[in-house]
């Protein structure tokens, strides 16, 4: 019953809905005792001297009003209970989202995207069933059990009634030996649930490599355990719950003994009459519904309970960036520094970056390159304020990035990550993506500036053209040209390309950048590349090696020191050259 207390917040909310509904339902459950008791009082009729037309309409008019009655009370409700239901789940889903825009990489390194849909699924079903069916058999069991019992001490005889319910408190011993047996096994069906939700979301993003290694078979076998895991754990739970109706069917059955014998018995006394007797096997039989509510009940409720305590977990895990509670509102814009004296991911023990240290005054570009894994895309996470916990201060604008708020933060930027994310929607839609109420021309200017707008108008609808998921349907550099188009049209005080020009050709980077730098002559540009005539215009560039900056300078004053960067720039041009001498 804990599950109730925890949605108390929901159930004061919606009280007067709830309020209503059970008062249906005990409407329902007073009505339903008018059937047993004219049938009783028809048989003893009967049974002593007949009856006359006239009794037969009346009691058969009282049996019309009954059934009317409990249709509008059960329409009532229905209404109520179950709409009470859907709203509890309408709230959960949307805090549940809203949680999940608000939090932070840690949280999605934590969690498993297939996990996450579970608890956005089942898991919310299973609460919304507390709301809904949980309150209906709640009611049934003790508002109709409780009603027909009274009922049956009322207008038969207690002692009979004491007889017949014998065998009840065996029924509350077996929910409290059942219950927390079920709450276990439900939460790690729950679990199974959500592994296979992981694998096949993951199974399904990666097929291209899984067909280009010949992993189908492994893949299959491994999903296989996953989906055996899940069967095992859920017959489990469907043997525990299993175990519930025979047991009620078995206590239904020994009352129904006990009461033929003891009322046989009270008739012979004269201590009932026949009819009474009749009258209470058809009370005994509507306690059969109440009786199987109970295991139902216990069912629900901890099915609920269980997925109410994961989904709770989830939503009282705290972002780690934190916004000030007097933030900056004026979008972020001006001098950009960076001074890092160290920073490691979350769990790690080993610092990715340290001793980072460059100034970008406004209007300039800064060029980052290195080899893989130097460091070159943490540095953009820092300023995206992906991750808080380093040591040092990044400013812009003269002010701390911690004392700007998100959003004000993050609407100055314009962001081109490396994985070049599109959304299941058409490419002007994907274009606009930040701000929807753009008009064409300006799509078709930020396509242009892309070196995409020709491409675009190639396809079969144009900008209309679904893109499919992660856009699949396009080229990679038509991929990375849509992404940037995408960040420019915004015309962000900070430009970020993090290796967002890896796809394309020389000549198709080398037009790229010149309409960036043509556009952007007010406006500052953080370009990471592998390939160093991305950043060969850069005002400033830095070297990244092990999270350290190794070399910076122009690009003509980077060739001149004969390090790094020239070893990598001759090596580069000479690839090129062979390259261009193949063709």
């Amino acid at each position: 019953m804990s599950v109730f207390k925890k949605l108390s917040w929901f159930f004061k909310k919606e009280k007067r809905s709830y309020i209503i509904g059970i008062f249906a339902l005990v409407m329902v459950a007073l009505v339903q005792l008018v059937p047993p008791k004219v049938i009783g009082v028809v048989v003893d009729i009967i049974d002593q001297d007949g009856f006359s037309f006239s009794q037969i309409v009346f009691w058969i008019s009282i049996l019309l009003a009954a059934a009317l009655a409990q249709y509008v009370f059960r329409y009532i409700w229905r209404k109520h209970i179950w709409g009470g239901a859907a709203r509890l789940e309408k709230e959960l889903r949307r805090q549940l989202f809203y949680h999940f825009t608000k939090m932070d990489s840690i949280f999605y390194q934590k969690h498993r995207t297939g996990d996450l849909m579970a608890h956005a699924t089942n898991d919310l079903n299973a609460i919304q069933n507390v709301a809904g069916a949980g309150i209906l058999t709640f009611a049934d069991s003790f508002l109709t059990g409780g009603s027909t019992i009274i009922a049956m001490v009322l207008f038969v005889d207690w002692r009979l009634t004491l007889i017949a319910l014998v065998p009840l408190p065996l029924l509350a011993l077996m929910s409290r030996i059942l219950g927390s047996k079920l709450h276990d096994a439900f939460r790690d069906s729950q679990a199974a649930f959500s592994a296979i939700n992981e694998k096949t979301q993951e199974s399904i993003t990666g097929i291209k490599v899984i067909k280009t290694f010949g992993q189908e078979k492994e893949d299959i076998k491994d999903f296989t355990e996953k989906i055996d895991d899940s069967i095992v754990k859920n017959k489990r739970v469907n043997f525990l719950d299993a175990l519930f109706d025979p047991f009620i069917t078995l206590i239904i059955g020994i009352s129904y003994v006990l009461t033929i014998i003891a009322g046989g018995h009270f008739i012979m006394k004269d201590i009932i009459s026949l009819g009474q007797l009749v009258s209470f096997i058809s009370y005994i039989g509507m306690l059969v519904w109440p009786m199987f509510a109970i295991g139902r009940l216990f069912n629900v409720l901890e099915r609920g309970n269980a997925s109410y305590d994961r989904v709770n977990e989830l939503l009282h895990e705290k972002t780690h960036i934190i916004e000030r509670q007097e933030a900056i509102q004026t979008p972020a814009k001006g001098t950009l520094s960076m001074s890092i004296a160290s920073f490691s991911y979350p769990g790690e023990e080993e610092a990715t970056l340290k001793d980072i240290d460059f100034t970008i005054n406004e209007g300039q570009t800064l060029g980052i390159v290195g080899k893989t894994g130097a460091g070159k895309t943490t540095i953009l996470k820092l300023l995206l304020r992906e991750y808080d916990n380093y040591q040092g201060q990044i400013r812009l604008g003269g002010y701390n990035v911690k004392d700007y708020s998100l959003d004000a933060l993050l609407t100055g930027i314009g962001y081109v990550p490396q994985d070049h994310f599109l959304f299941s929607m058409s490419v002007r839609d994907n274009i606009r993506f930040a701000d929807p109420s753009l008009s064409q021309e300006e799509v078709e200017k930020a396509a242009q500036m892309a070196f995409i707008d020709e491409d675009i108008k190639g396809f079969a609808k144009g900008y209309d053209t679904m893109v499919g998921e992660r856009g699949v349907s396009l080229s990679g550099g038509q991929r990375q040209r849509i992404s940037i188009a995408r960040a420019e049209i915004i015309d962000p005080e900070l430009l970020i390309l993090d290796d967002a020009l890896s796809a394309v050709d020389a000549k198709t980077e080398e037009a790229i950048l010149s309409n960036l730098k043509a556009a952007r002559q007010n406006k500052t540009t953080i370009i990471s590349a592998h390939r160093l005539s991305s950043v060969m215009h850069a005002q400033d560039i830095i070297v990244l090696d092990k999270g350290q900056i190794i070399e910076r300078g122009t690009h003509s004053a980077l060739l001149e020191k004969n390090g790094w960067y020239r070893r990598m720039w001759d090596k580069q041009q000479l690839e090129a050259k062979i390259e261009g001498s193949e063709e």
